[in-house]
């Protein structure tokens, strides 16, 4: 079954088409996703276009492969978007920031802070710090 390219790259094209088959259940959770060998004739493609597209469902989620035994459907759940919380403060240098910046304590820096969640749950915070180069 070939795919439309439609501008976008075969193996994105390839790895929609999987994906969606695994959300609609066609490929249940759990399930051993069909042979390379298998999906390169059924595509019409090249085996590295259908590792391309299985490593695109990895990153995603949708796939997990284990060595010598196949590459297997997982199991969604609906996990609700990202959210991020920032904020910016301006604050003194610590030593510590005034050794990585190479300034003198007390030198005014920018701190600007993320908390990045999903749901309930936090999944990271990034703090990052600049000089103050405005004069305040």
């Amino acid at each position: 079954m070939p795919t439309p390219h439609y501008g976008q790259p075969r193996y994105r094209a390839i790895a929609d088409k999987l994906r969606e088959q695994i959300e609609s259940g066609a490929i249940p959770p759990g399930a051993l996703l069909p042979a390379e060998s298998l999906l390169t004739a059924d595509f019409r493609a090249a085996r590295g276009t259908i590792r391309k597209a299985i490593a695109v469902l990895r990153e995603e989620g949708f796939a997990t492969t284990e060595h010598g035994r196949g590459t297997y459907a997982s199991p969604q759940t609906k996990n609700p978007p990202n959210e991020t919380d920032a904020r910016q403060r301006v604050m003194p240098a610590d030593a510590r920031l005034a050794a990585l910046f190479r300034v003198e304590v007390g030198t005014t820096l920018i701190e600007q802070e993320k908390v990045i969640r999903q749901g309930e749950q936090v999944k990271a915070v990034v703090r990052t710090y600049h000089v103050d180069d405005t004069g305040q």
